[in-house]
């Protein structure tokens, strides 16, 4: 019994890593498996994006607000080094990208950084030193 990719991704996944694992290439929903693994790239991409922007804005706060700074934002910080790290780590390819998704994170992180000090995002220096 085929299952729907649109009923149930879930079980779909399932049932298409056991047809890989069979051998019954013949059986796989190769157009929607072809969707899957280039969202699961993209989803990466986008995950690390996340965290550049997580670290550079925490960053940027802690630049520019020095009597706010404390272990708890330390931590913060770290946290976010560790995750690019490891994302990097299991991802290897994206650090070819890494300038690009920078600026893209910046961008991002100026804003955010921008709110949370009750500042103008010009405060903060345009591109990524």
């Amino acid at each position: 019994m085929a299952i729907h990719y649109e009923q149930d991704a879930y079980a779909w996944a399932l049932e298409q890593a056991g047809l890989l694992r069979a051998g019954k290439l013949d059986k796989l929903d190769l157009e929607h498996l072809a969707e899957e693994i280039e969202s699961m790239g993209k989803s990466e991409r986008r995950a690390l994006i996340s965290q550049l922007a997580r670290l550079l804005m925490h960053l940027l706060e802690w630049d520019h607000q020095p009597e706010r700074r404390s272990r708890s934002w330390r931590l913060t910080i770290q946290d976010a080094q560790s995750k690019v790290n490891r994302l990097l780590k299991d991802n290897p390819s994206l650090k070819a990208s890494l300038p690009e998704l920078m600026n893209e994170a910046y961008d991002d992180a100026r804003r955010a950084a921008a709110i949370e000090t009750d500042r103008e995002p010009q405060d903060f220096p345009e591109q990524c030193l």
